[in-house]
């Protein structure tokens, strides 16, 4: 069974930082590309960075220079390391993983991240 637990949520002020985790089972963590995506309220789902199983990273233009994905393979974890966090970057984060012939997705139920004074 495949699960994919979130952690590190939050309510942090403008500009502040937060660390957000997933813990991934029942997959070949290091052969599944990994994603982080996002949801805010009336909003539809927007990918927010990515992580190929050889490290190769890619990031939605609004997020790119604050954030940074990364993974270690041998905790079968993804991080997504945010800084200068603004209001708009409010939204339930989701990790994501993808198998190597794209066919299988997986997601994890989602950690808040609230960006409020």
């Amino acid at each position: 069974q495949v699960q994919l637990v979130e952690s590190g949520g939050g309510l942090v002020q403008p500009g502040g930082s937060l660390k957000v985790s997933c813990a991934a089972s029942g997959i070949i963590f290091s052969s599944f590309a990994m994603g982080w995506y996002r949801q805010a309220p009336g909003k539809q789902r927007e990918l927010v960075a990515t992580i190929t199983s050889g490290g190769s990273t890619n990031y939605t233009d609004s997020v790119k220079g604050r954030f940074t994905i990364s993974r270690d393979n041998a905790k079968n974890t993804v991080y997504l390391q945010m800084h200068s966090l603004k209001p708009e970057d409010t939204a339930v984060y989701y990790c994501n993983a993808q198998s190597p012939s794209r066919r299988r997705n997986y997601w994890g139920q989602g950690t808040q991240v609230t960006v409020s004074s």
